[in-house]
């Protein structure tokens, strides 16, 4: 049975994704994890805020999870974003996928991460010392 986990959370949890990807047909789990970094295009992060239209953003989330399901025939697929302050270094958004076959895994992680940050409706503001800036999460 296909398990598809899609939420939007205030917290994310790296601990518990493999437990959550694990199966007995899968030889493969690939697991991309998302995090605030310390500096931005030369200037230092003092932390991020996130926000999303929540309704659309699981929309979306849910057919980024159910292509990739159907293309690279995966077992389990989770996509998981965080909303509200994050700090450097806190993550803010993780993928992964489990599969057959290694190959199958790595390439749909690449894509579920790259298609989220395409089309979901996710925005953030970079807080800086001096100043924050609104700005697309996902141009």
């Amino acid at each position: 049975m296909i398990k598809k986990i899609i939420e939007i959370v205030e917290k994310i949890d790296t601990s518990q994704v493999f437990s959550e990807l694990s199966d007995a047909q899968s030889g493969g789990i690939c697991v991309f994890v998302g995090t605030v970094r310390e500096f931005t295009q030369g200037e230092q992060v003092v932390s991020l805020e996130f926000e999303t239209y929540e309704k659309m953003a699981l929309k979306e989330m849910d057919k980024i999870a159910t292509t990739a399901v159907t293309k690279w025939n995966l077992n389990k697929v989770i996509i998981r974003h965080a909303i509200g302050l994050k700090n450097v270094a806190e993550p803010v958004v993780i993928v992964g996928a489990s599969s057959g076959h290694r190959d199958a895994c790595f390439e749909a992680c690449r894509f579920l991460i790259d298609t989220l940050k395409e089309t979901v409706p996710i925005w953030k503001k970079e807080r800086f010392e001096n100043k924050s800036v609104w700005v697309s999460a996902h141009p």
